[in-house]
């Protein structure tokens, strides 16, 4: 395994990787989706990624299912949304990968009074 310091000089190879090797081009500031969600949601239809088989009766898989809650009706998306949505991602994928029948279903509300006060505010 090669140590991560050169022998000369201590310098780490991370840095000897970006004086070789220029980025191709200039990242954006902020994320455009745009750019990359459209290619990959077709990709995942097409490769059918969404699709869950209703088990035939006397499947011997467990079957999982986790609940995930719609988009924030505030508008305002933090740190905590993108952590909540990785940790129900893990979990899903990891119950995949160990033979259940796994099924992460989006669309249920998980804040119905919070929504219900934004609306009769508008």
């Amino acid at each position: 395994m090669r140590s991560a310091w050169t022998a000369e000089g201590g310098r780490p190879y991370a840095s000897n990787w970006s004086r070789i090797h220029k980025m191709p081009h200039e990242l954006p500031k902020a994320y455009e989706p745009g750019a990359i969600e459209a290619r990959w949601a077709e990709y995942w239809v097409q490769e059918k990624l969404f699709h869950v088989e209703t088990p035939a009766p006397g499947d011997p898989r467990p079957v999982f299912t986790l609940l995930l809650p719609p988009p924030n009706v505030t508008g305002r998306l933090h740190m905590g949304h993108m952590l909540n949505q990785t940790q129900m991602d893990i979990i899903v994928r990891w119950h995949r990968m160990r033979g259940y029948v796994a099924l992460w279903l989006p669309g249920t509300d998980h804040a119905g009074i919070a929504t219900q006060m934004m609306v009769e505010r508008n």
